[in-house]
């Protein structure tokens, strides 16, 4: 297909948006395991999930079986605020590389939060105003989930708690900003407001904090406070679920062209972008219809796919939340300081833990030093500062590009921009003076950590 074909940018129109969220769960042969209670070590009822999750949401996290949940008209027209987001063929990229692949990237920054994450967050903060609830409580690690959820909690009238990782509240001072101009309430995890945040501090002194530290942190308060609930901005099945309007915008683009990707690229933390780019392509390969390479790109410093350990685990590190089972390092595991970006949580969502377990998808890890040369690279070719997280997504597919060139194969690559770095500064300056390095946990370390985890018999 020429140039002349293929725009640069591909947009759909407004009506060409998703109606309906797609629930990858229910075109999977092996469910992802349930959620367990950690103290009867049974899975989890609605009734149990209730006190800390907005009912809708509950009910979207236990779904298995429904492929499609409408999308509610007042969310739809929200997201008409910043979506369809393009789909963009990277031409000047691929000229610099001199590769016979097409490279192409769905673009998510368009909007305030600078990131994927207010598909969910609007959702989440609708059904909890739904509800007719006061507020909710939240964690954050480099800051754009409580960013997006302060933005749905301020269109909606709500209360917005954010937990934020604290290394993240030093190192990203604007993005703390942002959300507190937008009316929450932002506090530096692990902090001396809650039992367990106390707790952590007295066993980790000086800790600069971890997501399962400030998902502890968040849970407590949004149960001890009457009207208050906790959303989460990855890892469980229903943020996956509004994330997939991200892939099903992405594979409505490419069939308006006929494009058949060969390789699909999306940065795993948690698992709420890449679930959500994925979505669509792996339905067509569970059922038959399509075949996709799909590989999840995590940072070296917090490798829970490469090396974690498919086991139930606590999603925090108080040890408060349910048991979920996933590939994971360990509950206690706590990322290095010198970590610049998010994707700093020690597990990964459960539907993508299954889905690599059971073959369907490859991962594998990156050191940050080679994520932020690749960002640079981008930035200098493409015109767009990516966000660390996403950078990573990009290292990889810059390296398949270059395979391809080696082997004159003329693969197809998509990968997911899930945003911007304008408020990643202080790590594309310690990136540029030389100061930053890539601190890999030794087996040692993990194997401490993993040790930890809780004895369940399945």
């Amino acid at each position: 297909m020429s140039k002349t074909e293929v725009p640069y940018k591909i947009y759909l129109t407004e009506d060409e948006m998703p109606k309906a969220w797609y629930n990858l769960r229910a075109d999977m042969k092996n469910k992802p395991a349930p959620l367990m209670n950690p103290g009867t070590h049974k899975p989890l009822s609605a009734e149990e999930l209730t006190p800390i999750f907005c009912e809708e949401l509950v009910k979207q996290e236990l779904d298995d079986t429904t492929p499609f949940i409408e999308i509610p008209d007042e969310i739809r027209n929200f997201y008409k605020m910043y979506r369809p987001s393009p789909l963009v063929r990277a031409y000047c990229l691929e000229e610099k590389l001199q590769t016979p692949a097409k490279i192409y990237y769905k673009f998510e920054g368009n909007n305030t939060s600078g990131s994927h994450k207010l598909n969910s967050a609007i959702a989440q903060a609708y059904y909890a105003k739904k509800q007719g609830l006061k507020g909710v409580t939240t964690e954050t690690g480099a800051g754009q989930w409580g960013t997006a959820l302060s933005m749905a909690c301020a269109y909606l009238g709500l209360d917005c708690k954010v937990f934020m990782v604290k290394v993240s509240y030093e190192q990203k001072p604007f993005r703390r900003e942002v959300m507190r101009t937008y009316g929450a309430s932002v506090v530096p995890s692990p902090s001396e407001t809650t039992d367990v945040g106390k707790k952590i501090l007295a066993e980790h002194p000086g800790t600069t904090g971890s997501l399962g530290c400030a998902i502890s942190e968040a849970v407590e308060v949004a149960v001890k406070n009457p009207g208050y609930r906790y959303v989460l901005g990855s890892v469980l099945n229903q943020v996956l679920l509004h994330q997939s309007v991200i892939g099903l915008e992405a594979k409505t683009a490419l069939d308006k062209y006929g494009i058949k990707p060969d390789i699909i690229i999306g940065c795993a933390g948690g698992g709420s972008n890449l679930g959500g780019l994925i979505a669509p392509f792996m339905g067509e390969k569970l059922r038959g219809e399509a075949d996709y390479r799909i590989i999840a790109v995590e940072p070296a410093s917090c490798p829970s796919f490469t090396r974690g350990t498919f086991a139930y685990d606590f999603c925090d590190t108080g040890m408060i939340c349910p048991l979920a089972k996933m590939y994971t390092l360990g509950s206690s595991f706590i990322p290095s300081a010198n970590h610049a970006g998010g994707l700093r949580f020690h597990g990964m969502s459960t539907t993508l833990s299954q889905l690599y377990h059971d073959g369907f998808m490859e991962a594998t890890s990156v050191e940050q030093t080679s994520v932020f040369e690749a960002a640079e690279q981008f930035a200098r070719i493409e015109g767009i500062l990516p966000a660390p997280e996403s950078s990573h997504a990009i290292r990889v597919a810059i390296d398949e590009a270059l395979k391809c060139k080696e082997t004159g194969e003329e693969k197809t690559i998509v990968f997911g921009l899930t945003g911007t770095g304008y408020f990643d500064l202080v790590a594309y300056q310690k990136y540029n003076d030389g100061e930053m390095g890539d601190y890999i946990p030794t087996d040692e370390e993990i194997a401490a950590s993993v040790a930890k985890l809780p004895k369940i018999e399945e």
